[in-house]
């Protein structure tokens, strides 16, 4: 088999759907484009929204767009908390719902700079093995405590006990962290924003020109001498 193909060389925008990881979804666009491929962030399974994949040459700027602020929607049920902080783990235990009043209570204490638990169901290595294989065989470990900082975490809706926030974060942060601090956890997860790309512009078939897209990111070099030749 030949190597991958260094053309089309750029920025493809993807708004993954629930269910399939995001390897499978950036497989896709490999064997469709037959060219190196690479991405910028993944999203869990069951989470939606906006993928970043580099096509061809530009896989070698990935640097450039993995550290990207983040912005997100999702439903919080506060009645219950899981294993996971999101559907696919077990229930851990059920709770009253907070007020409104309890609710922003709570929600103060996590914007700005924040220390949380990474999920256990996540991707970071735990003495070399993935933190989401030592759960799925039951394996107990000590997460590790991630810092990043929360911009933004705003009430869009509340009712039966479930929250829809919106939420402008740095790179690394785990929402399903923020949904567990809280006391609950993501029913739903989508990503809006990565930096200054939006979902709304996701175009499969769309290759944005690699100095394109440098050119949409602050103090980014542009111009053909960005791209490793």
């Amino acid at each position: 088999m030949p190597p991958r193909g260094l053309e089309p060389s750029g920025l493809i925008l993807l708004d993954k759907p629930a269910g399939p990881s995001s390897f499978a979804v950036i497989a896709e666009v490999r064997r469709r484009t037959n060219a190196r491929t690479g991405h910028a962030g993944t999203l869990d399974p069951f989470a939606t929204g906006l993928l970043l994949v580099l096509s061809g040459r530009a896989t070698k700027l990935a640097s450039c767009f993995v550290g990207l602020d983040k912005r997100y929607v999702t439903d919080v049920d506060l009645s219950a908390r899981t294993t996971t902080g999101d559907p696919e783990g077990e229930e851990l235990e059920r709770t009253d719902a907070p007020s409104a009043d309890e609710l922003e209570r709570r929600l103060a204490a996590l914007r700005g700079e924040i220390a949380l638990p990474i999920p256990a169901a996540s991707a970071v290595k735990i003495g070399g093995e993935r933190a989401y294989r030592l759960h799925r065989r039951g394996v107990e470990v000590d997460m590790p405590v991630r810092r990043s900082r929360v911009n933004a975490l705003d009430v869009v809706s509340y009712r039966d006990g479930v929250a829809r926030l919106d939420l402008r974060v740095s790179s690394g942060t785990y929402v399903r962290s923020v949904a567990d601090a809280l006391g609950g956890h993501c029913r739903t997860l989508r990503r809006t924003e990565i930096g200054p790309f939006s979902v709304e512009e996701a175009d499969k078939e769309r290759v944005i020109p690699i100095d394109e897209a440098l050119a949409r990111l602050p103090g980014a070099t542009t111009g053909s001498s960005a791209l490793p030749g």
